[in-house]
């Protein structure tokens, strides 16, 4: 029986009880599956050392297996955390597999975060060890005064790769994993036992934690398996650029070798051209991440003149991807596919690929469903409330809070029981902080976070919708709209862009381009040109910071 499953509560009804045998869900189990019958599918990976290095799934199980024991031998203990700091490769894999098979957690810590909450999470998880990558080193020697004494911290490299570090009694990975032999019985427990640990990226206080079980993430992985099944099948080559260090890079690391799909990771190098190369080289089919990574890889594709070779399509998460994304991906023959979750949520929980015959619709109508975030995945249920806490209808014109709860929703945030309290309803719905709409086909609209919301003279503007007008402009690179505060208006959006190289955004045609889609008291009162708009930890759009640096603009102007 499940502990705690529906089954021990409808038996109790007198309802009666089916004659299959119950075997828990293990994320073991899928690494094994994989070794089984796509032992020869690869996990691809650019090193930190700056090479190529490939192996196999049947290979990644025998190194496994030889992690786990060597896991036991520094004294991880079932159910104690075991912290990473890596960047997307097979070693990073590995630890993803070991950890959480032999009943521990693997906790990934994202290297983007400050100091202070790096220092927090990692007391706050009482980690006992962590295992770093090259790259992170010097953060590491910078923190460690501020870590526990007893934290075990291993470096992912070989001895010839072994830095000359400040670092107190660190261990060289590839040396643990030869001292062990191959061949690991790996245990049997409660599928509901916990297996991974992921931190918010915190914007707002301290980052709080989701702590994921096996049976969550198994079941998180089919549900991707069958939802992207134009991507994900055997031969295929995926790529996570979302890291592995944040929401375990969407599922890709459990639901590739299920599906017999090949990884490719990109290891530290993110920008456009080393993107490009990697994908042209190896001969990526599918490609995941955030809107931010994919305009630089636009623009590489751009000085090159082509796409990457087998390159034919993109998972993009995070944010919404403008329709001017999805449009120049489309015309070199590459089908985008929005996908929308959040860290609570394991974290896929919808997906806009198109099935017939909404994929037979004229391009028009078709993008203005590839807009949206797509339909729920199997094991998630959505709903919209009002302000009035009544619940929505799904007919695309009412918006309100989604909340969702599902088989990999959390229940409860990790030991933090007054972030529970806060966004978990009266009948366990999680509350996700994005308003939104939902249309009679089932397709979610975000139409803003429910902070991010425009509130001007009593109406509601949506920054999304804007964002997305404003980059159809020639002169636009990116952009960002936020609330700024307004003495008659209480707010107005603020437009802040970033221009295309060489060009010089003039501020009258982009309002005049606005004008075909909004009305005139929604348009921004300005448009201001920055550099760069500044990223979180996890690579998207900071508006807390652009607030902040331009909260007086309005002000000052007037």
């Amino acid at each position: 029986m499940n502990p705690g499953g529906p089954t021990d509560h409808t038996l109790a009804q007198g309802l009666l009880a089916g004659g299959m045998m119950d075997r828990p869900l293990m994320i073991a189990d899928v690494l094994v599956f994989a070794s089984d019958v796509y032992g020869d599918g690869t996990i691809t990976s650019r090193r930190v050392e700056g090479d190529l290095h490939t192996t196999t799934y049947a290979d990644t199980r025998k190194r496994t297996e030889q992690l786990a024991k060597a896991l036991k031998d520094l004294g991880i203990q079932p159910g104690e955390r075991v912290a990473t700091m890596a960047w997307n490769g097979y070693r990073h894999v590995e630890l993803y597999y070991a950890v959480s098979g032999i009943g521990s957690v693997c906790h990934t810590i994202n290297p983007r975060l400050s100091a202070e909450q790096i220092e927090f999470i990692v007391a706050h998880a009482n980690d006992k060890a962590l295992f770093v990558d090259l790259t992170f080193v010097p953060l590491i020697e910078k923190l460690v005064h501020r870590l526990p004494k007893e934290l075990k911290i291993v470096i992912l490299c070989g001895r010839e790769h072994m830095p000359d570090t400040s670092i107190e009694g660190a261990l060289c990975y590839e040396e643990l994993l030869a001292a062990q032999d191959p061949g690991f019985a790996w245990p049997r427990f409660s599928e509901n036992t916990a297996s991974s640990l992921c931190y918010t990226s915190g914007t707002t206080g301290n980052p709080k934690g989701a702590l994921y079980s096996h049976r969550s993430t198994v079941l998180h992985a089919l549900m991707c398996a069958v939802a992207f099944q134009n991507a994900l099948f055997p031969g295929s080559s995926v790529m996570p650029v979302v890291p592995m260090f944040h929401v375990n890079a969407w599922g890709s690391p459990y639901t590739a070798p299920l599906t017999g799909s090949n990884l490719v990771m990109p290891g530290p190098n993110l920008d456009g051209a080393s993107l490009f190369s990697l994908m042209d080289e190896v001969g990526v089919y599918s490609a995941w991440g955030v809107p931010t990574v994919w305009l630089g890889l636009l623009e590489a594709i751009k000085a090159a003149g082509r796409p990457p070779m087998s390159f034919k399509d993109v998972v993009v998460g995070g944010s919404a991807a403008p329709r001017t994304m999805i449009e120049q991906f489309d015309d070199m023959g590459v089908s985008l596919c929005h996908a929308w979750g959040m860290t609570e949520m394991s974290p896929i929980g919808t997906q806009a690929n198109l099935t017939p015959p909404l994929s037979e619709l004229p391009k028009d109508q078709r993008f203005d469903l590839k807009v949206k975030q797509g339909r729920r995945t199997f094991g998630v249920e959505m709903k919209i409330v009002g302000e009035d806490g009544t619940r929505q209808p799904h007919d695309g014109q009412a918006m309100g809070e989604l909340y969702v709860r599902g088989n990999s929703v959390i229940k409860e945030y990790y030991n933090n029981p007054e972030a529970t309290a806060e966004n978990f309803d009266d009948q366990g719905w999680f509350r996700t902080g994005d308003v939104a709409t939902i249309d009679p086909l089932g397709f979610l609209q975000i139409t803003d976070r429910a902070k991010d919301l425009i509130k001007s003279g009593g109406e509601w503007i949506s920054s999304i919708d804007m964002e997305s007008a404003a980059l159809a402009h020639p002169q636009v690179a990116n952009c960002a709209v936020i609330a700024i505060a307004h003495e008659k208006w209480d707010e107005r959006p603020l437009l802040v862009v970033v221009p295309e190289p060489g060009e010089t955004v003039d501020k009258d045609s982009v309002l005049a381009l606005l004008q075909n889609s909004f009305a005139k008291w929604q348009l921004p009162d300005d448009v201001v040109s920055v550099e760069a708009l500044p990223l979180t930890a996890t690579g998207k759009v900071s508006k807390l910071t652009l607030r902040q640096q331009f909260q007086h603009h309005y002000a000052d102007n007037n």
